[in-house]
């Protein structure tokens, strides 16, 4: 294995850590795990990338990281009826359309792709990407991460409709009647865009 693919296997591993080191309960052993598996990590960094270990530390130092917005990365698919698919968060007990973080190691493509058969059960390809939405220049409720939105048009090519990690329910919905919606993930005006987009077979990628 190349030194490339080794260091692209151990930041997934570091960010799997970070992670598990968020996502864990406080006090809990999970966070002395997952804190020891970051360590791990990057003591591998230090050796495949035939660094000194200090220089690794000083460089994922938080107070050192130039800070980048985080990524979510989002489906919309229709059914034959030109119904929208959703899902309903556990967290908030309220819609939207599947999707989450992006994950290190992971192309956009392959984010939402996992993500909507995790949630909905559902195999899809990916058609284009319809969206890149800065969160902060729509109305969504406050939150402390500065957020860049990609939006794919993904459709059905297999699975079955069931609710699935983490997700109360999942199904269809029409434009003019949509359950309420997890505002912090989707608005309704992205979605009344997005369907219009995908209706008219707007070609253009919407930026910002």
């Amino acid at each position: 294995m190349k030194a490339e693919q080794q260091l692209d296997l151990i930041k997934r591993l570091k960010a799997i850590a970070e992670t598990g080191i968020v996502y864990s309960k406080k006090g809990s052993y999970d966070i002395e795990r997952y804190t020891e598996l970051k360590e791990i990590s990057l003591q591998l960094m230090a050796h495949v990338g035939n660094q000194p270990l200090e220089t690794i530390l000083k460089f994922f130092m938080p107070q050192e990281d130039y800070p980048t917005p985080k990524v979510d990365v989002r489906g919309f698919v229709l059914n034959d009826e030109n119904e929208i698919l959703l899902a309903k968060e556990s967290v908030d007990g309220k819609w939207s359309i599947p999707g989450g973080w992006a994950d290190i190691g992971c192309t956009p493509s392959e984010v939402v792709i996992k993500e909507i058969e995790e949630e909905t059960g559902l195999k899809v390809e990916v058609d284009r990407l319809l969206a890149v939405y800065d969160k902060q220049r729509h109305p969504h409720p406050p939150e402390p991460f500065y957020v860049y939105k990609m939006m794919f048009y993904c459709k059905v090519k297999g699975g079955s409709l069931k609710a699935g990690f983490d997700m109360l329910e999942t199904g269809y919905f029409p434009l003019n009647n949509l359950p309420e919606l997890s505002e912090n993930r989707i608005l309704e005006s992205q979605l009344k865009q997005l369907y219009k987009m995908v209706q008219t077979e707007e070609q253009k990628v919407y930026i910002d």
